[in-house]
């Protein structure tokens, strides 16, 4: 589809647990400046059915009321395309003008329709309640799609061709290049690198995965390929499920709409609020605060400060949450001591610090030495294995240089552990 005409209305679709076909669930419609859904009665009456999100669109009939503040449902709009995946639309759309279109003038709906159907979650959007038709790609090399995201970059409208292949990943979320991608029975997220990286990020990805793999969280496992020359972050999908009948998909809810704020509110987002929402809709809530102390700690270690409400969620089932694997834990380009975690870790503090998250623990349910025990597995993890896993990346000296004791390790994350049950690591503020 390619309208100049405004969409009014798309139905949802949705794939119910277990199964590997979708039904449709209700219609997503515009309203103003802002987009309302109800369901449908076919999909009321149904034996299995369930709330896409209950915080936000529980089983009623008629239109549902937004949550304060948001002008979409954002259980819907975590199906939507972020920022690379509306670079790819637009450039569709708009050829070489793309690049002096603003993304906000065109419409979430048409997003929504011409994003690709293998999206993250279990949601897919159509214009008929009655007829699913999949908008997918054949599957293209990755050497196609690699070359599909560079012409993307540079603002060079694609063939028909490398439109379509390019088209199939644009629903998943984030602001690199990346493509889906199907081999031996498993779905892939592949990640590339962008023409404006100064070191090798993709290499920087694998082994924060890699590390965080080995320091015990719970991850999405990735892999690393050389395509044509240039490196492909590869990362498992852990929201399909194959079957024998097909493909079942696991309902997804970001941190974000957890949270119910959108990314003007994003700012106020927070672990401790987060954490709350832990005890009361997680299960093992013990477990997953855990979990979750621990990764804003390897965050923090390794240098992942864009740890933001959109790269933290949860599996959906229509009764309880339970959080997804890792995924994104990458250390970012850093300036300078001092940094600060995109959501908040105590009060208003978001300071890369351990001392931080000591300060944060009880609300974690963790006490002080079991915190403690946390930060030295992790720290030992990291230094015991940061060599062999650079080397598994082949990451060559250069990068080694810059990420050790700048994004990785940084001096910074110790500063203020002095008397504290961590008082053994002030000495990583002077090395």
């Amino acid at each position: 589809m390619n309208s100049n005409h405004p969409l009014k209305e798309l139905y949802v679709w949705i794939w119910l647990p277990g199964e590997t076909e979708p039904v449709v669930a209700g219609k997503l419609t515009t309203q103003g400046t802002t987009y309302l859904f109800n369901y449908g009665r076919s999909y009321l009456d149904r034996d299995n059915a369930i709330s896409i999100y209950d915080a936000e669109l529980s089983l009623r009939q008629g239109l549902i009321p937004l949550l304060p503040g948001l002008g979409m449902p954002g259980c819907l709009r975590d199906a939507a395309p972020d920022a690379w995946g509306r670079k790819v639309i637009l450039n569709k759309r708009f050829g070489r003008a793309a690049s002096e279109v603003d993304p906000g003038a065109v419409d979430e709906l048409t997003y929504l329709i011409e994003s690709g159907s293998d999206r993250i979650g279990a949601l897919d959007f159509q214009l008929s309640p009655t007829e699913y038709v999949p908008r997918h790609a054949a599957g293209a090399p990755l050497e196609e799609l690699m070359e599909a995201a560079e012409l993307i970059e540079r603002g060079v409208p694609l063939t028909p061709e490398l439109a379509q292949a390019l088209q199939h990943g644009t629903s998943i979320g984030g602001a690199r290049p990346k493509a889906l991608v199907e081999s031996n029975s498993r779905k892939y997220i592949a990640k590339f690198s962008a023409s404006t990286d100064l070191y090798s990020i993709v290499k920087s990805e694998f082994v924060a995965m890699r590390l965080a793999a080995l320091a015990g969280l719970d991850v999405a496992p990735v892999s690393l390929l050389n395509v044509a020359g240039k490196d492909v972050l590869m990362v498992t999908r852990f929201d399909r499920v194959p079957a024998s009948a097909g493909w079942q998909r696991k309902g997804i809810v970001s941190a974000l709409t957890m949270l119910q704020l959108d990314e003007m509110m994003a700012r106020y987002a927070s672990y401790h609020d987060l954490a709350n929402l832990v005890r009361e809709k997680f299960t093992n809530a013990p477990g997953t605060l855990r979990e979750l102390f621990s990764r804003i700690v390897f965050n923090i270690l390794i240098g992942n400060t864009d740890d933001h409400a959109r790269n933290h969620a949860a599996f959906w089932d229509g009764r309880m949450l339970q959080l997804t694997p890792a995924y994104d834990i990458c250390p970012q380009p850093r300036h300078g001591r001092t940094a600060s975690q995109a959501m908040r870790i105590t009060g208003a503090d978001n300071s890369s610090r351990i001392v931080t998250c000591l300060e944060a623990a009880p609300h974690f349910l963790l006490r002080d030495a079991e915190a403690a025990r946390i930060v030295e597995g992790q720290l030992n993890c990291i230094e015991e294995n940061w060599s062999r896993v650079c080397d598994e990346a082949a990451l060559n000296e250069v990068d080694r240089n810059l990420l050790w004791r700048n994004q990785v390790l940084n001096p910074f994350a110790f500063e203020g552990v002095e008397g504290g049950p961590l008082s053994g690591l002030s000495a990583y503020q002077e090395k």
